[in-house]
């Protein structure tokens, strides 16, 4: 396995604890049951409980572009410093960005999103030779 393959099942690992606290933040807000029936009379969410669900949207947004290109630069057999580079860069800037999100901290998450988004530039210029 790639050390790119492995950013991505940390990733992907990251996006499962994402999912799970969020969904912990419906039974809080909820209950058990109701959140194990058809949830048509929920609660308004908390606002942690909204955060939540807008962290996972984002979370599995940039995963659409992420786990492409990381797969396409394993089947395609390319694996250099700037795909092993633009892995760690989104893979870190993920978490600092799902723990700034978490918390409600203003103006440095978009820069956090932002190193994320090069990071998968930069798999995607590593895939056509640009950076090599």
């Amino acid at each position: 396995m790639t050390p790119e393959l492995t950013y991505l099942a940390y990733a992907i690992a990251l996006f499962f604890v994402i999912v799970l606290i969020q969904g912990y933040t419906g039974i809080a807000n909820n209950g058990p049951m109701a959140m194990a029936n058809a949830r048509d009379d929920l609660k308004p969410p908390t606002i942690f409980q909204a955060r939540m669900k807008r962290l996972t949207d984002n979370y599995r947004e940039n995963l659409w572009f992420f786990a492409p290109l990381v797969l396409i630069a394993a089947i395609a057999g390319i694996s250099n410093q700037w795909t092993l580079l633009g892995a760690q860069i989104f893979l870190f800037s993920r978490i600092a960005h799902a723990i700034w999100y978490a918390f409600g901290l203003a103006f440095i998450r978009p820069l956090l999103w932002l190193a994320g988004v090069i990071g998968c530039g930069m798999i995607f210029l590593a895939l056509f030779g640009v950076l090599a």
